[in-house]
């Protein structure tokens, strides 16, 4: 019983320490709306690594002397959409992800084992006599059964839409003219704050005369649509039932 309630004052600690600045924090809030996020530049951000993809060999520009063309415009005039690190583009989201799965598994075995000699040269009453124990006979010296079941089944039902533009910031040029982009977004009604986080990389190609893209055009995706304030806080559960589903092993 005593070591039963050291381990529980134990975990009890580890739950109050892992949620202890976020306790403080939540408390120092209580009767005010969440903060936005401050404007930062997202190279300076904790974790940011500049992207590295494999690249084409580079093909040096051809000017013409006599023409007004040049090498990969698409135009006389200058090009509005974004193609340096700085510049803006309009992404559109727009994700439509649905999923049915089901699957059932069903097993069983039985095993039966008997072992005895009926028969050993005259010498089985000897057997039961001398060798074996009081009651047992040599026609039925082992005798062993196993019966196993094993039966799972599991069903997936998913269907999620997002539909929304967010402006992107172009943060960093490959050496094959892509463009990495990243955009955040943040919207905050009453006191909940909705997030929009996309970055990937594009192809100059892909952007529209409006200096829009689509987000299926964006390779290495990442989006990610949340939020965070007092509907968010009660959708969660509690520190202390999360740190008791890390530990309890059942």
């Amino acid at each position: 019983m005593k070591r039963n309630i050291i381990n529980i004052l134990g975990i009890t600690t580890i739950g109050l320490l892992a949620g202890g600045c976020s306790m403080a924090d939540r408390l120092a809030g209580i009767g005010s709306a969440p903060t936005l996020s401050a404007i930062e530049n997202p190279q300076h951000q904790p974790g940011y690594r500049p992207v590295q993809m494999p690249m084409p060999t580079i093909e040096p520009s051809v000017y013409q002397s006599n023409s007004l063309w040049r090498s990969g415009s698409r135009a006389f005039f200058k090009d509005q959409r974004a193609a340096r690190v700085g510049d803006i583009l309009t992404v559109k989201v727009s994700v439509t992800d649905s999923a049915k799965l089901s699957n059932k598994t069903q097993r069983g075995r039985t095993n039966s084992e008997n072992a005895g000699v009926t028969a050993a040269l005259g010498l089985e009453k000897i057997l039961s006599k001398t060798l074996l124990p009081a009651g047992a006979t040599p026609e039925q010296m082992a005798a062993a059964s196993s019966t196993s079941n094993s039966q799972g089944s599991g069903t997936v039902d998913r269907a999620e839409t997002l539909a929304t533009n967010v402006a992107a910031v172009v943060t960093q040029v490959l050496p094959n003219q892509n463009l990495v982009l990243e955009g955040r977004q943040e919207i905050r009604v009453n006191n909940e704050v909705r997030e929009l986080i996309v970055a990937g990389i594009v192809r100059p190609e892909d952007i529209e005369s409006d200096n829009t893209i689509a987000s299926a055009k964006i390779a290495e995706a990442r989006i990610s649509y949340g939020g965070r304030g007092q509907i968010t806080d009660v959708q969660q559960p509690r520190l202390g039932q999360q740190v008791m589903d890390v530990l309890l092993p059942f």
